[in-house]
């Protein structure tokens, strides 16, 4: 077997969303080959972990690179997690419950693996390469389905003593609102996340008030997403426009309470809305920011949308993975 320290290539995984993406990178962080599979639903964590290894191994097959080349892993995912031990406690879409998923990589590839949460390592991607690089304190948002959070402090992820800390999707912002899927009531995912948006937009088709979107998509919340809702937007349906932006302009005048809480000095905005309207998201989130943070922070800080896009969490987590080997070398040495 190749000696550990002539190992040179880094494996990002994220696991968030529909689909699946494999990316290796070189020494450098430059992308070699990637591979992307449709997620399966409730196939069991056997099959699951199955599929992860053969879309990791079809990356190093395309990067003509073979296993034992490889440095490290990291994984991206949403859901609670134990960080420590690398193991997703919970991941309802696809019918996982405390699944080892960090032994499973190490034994496979025997390599080092880190498990963290998706949107951290989106936040992180982009802290080392993207939008936010330099910042001392990063704190991003990634409306999509639901609304992700993450931030870093000073090149730290900021997290909690086992799991990923930052859920700003389910900040409560209507007394009694709405029904989360957390459970709760009136949190800012159930306000302001795609599916809240998706079935405002739906209304207004039905009502003959959006009519580009409801010949394009009907009143389907399948079909109403992100590219849909921008797509009407641009096709003149002022009804989903003015809808998507009391959504970002919620998530603005929620954010305020976490950039009055860390003084931020950037604050990111990624996810797949953003990615799809990134003018519109910007602008309603930093004008919102701007008049409901105190006035002594309202000129501190940027709001800037991620340079990465969809690959922002796969690069931080291989970025992650690369970090904790190097930690445990300086530490054994």
């Amino acid at each position: 077997m190749r000696a550990y320290s002539e190992r040179k290539y880094w494996v990002g995984f994220d696991l968030g969303g529909s689909k699946m993406l494999a990316v290796v990178y070189d020494g450098d962080f430059r992308q070699v080959a990637r591979k992307r599979k449709r997620t399966r639903g409730h196939g069991g964590a056997s099959e699951g972990l199955d599929r992860i290894l053969a879309l990791i191994d079809a990356a190093l097959d395309a990067a003509g690179a073979s296993r034992e080349a490889l440095a490290g892993i990291g994984l991206g995912c949403p859901g609670p997690l134990d960080l420590d031990k690398g193991v997703v406690l919970e991941m309802p879409n696809l019918g996982w419950k405390k699944v080892k998923v960090r032994a499973e990589l190490e034994r496979a590839f025997a390599c080092p693996a880190v498990v963290v949460n998706d949107v951290d390592a989106g936040v992180y991607g982009e802290y080392r390469f993207g939008a936010a690089k330099g910042s001392r304190c990063v704190v991003g948002v990634f409306p999509g389905t639901g609304i992700g959070g993450g931030a870093v402090y000073k090149g730290e992820i900021i997290r909690g003593a086992k799991g990923s800390a930052l859920e700003i999707g389910h900040v409560p912002v209507i007394r009694d609102g709405p029904l989360c899927g957390c459970g709760r009531r009136g949190c800012l995912e159930a306000v302001a996340g795609r599916l809240a948006i998706s079935a405002a937009a739906a209304m207004a088709g039905y009502r003959g008030e959006a009519p580009a979107l409801l010949q394009a998509a009907g009143t389907d919340l399948q079909n109403i997403r992100s590219r849909a809702l921008a797509d009407a937007i641009a096709a003149g349906d002022k009804a989903v426009e003015i809808i998507v932006r009391e959504a970002a302009h919620t998530i603005g005048w929620a954010m305020a309470g976490v950039v009055d809480v860390l003084a931020p000095d950037t604050v990111l905005l990624g996810g797949g809305l953003v990615n799809d309207m990134p003018e519109l998201f910007t602008a309603e989130i930093a004008a919102a920011l701007k008049a409901q943070v105190m006035p002594s922070f309202a000129d501190t800080f940027k709001v800037v949308p991620a340079k990465l896009g969809d690959d922002a969490s796969v690069t931080g987590a291989a970025a992650l993975a690369q970090r904790a080997v190097q930690e445990a070398a300086a530490a054994a040495s």
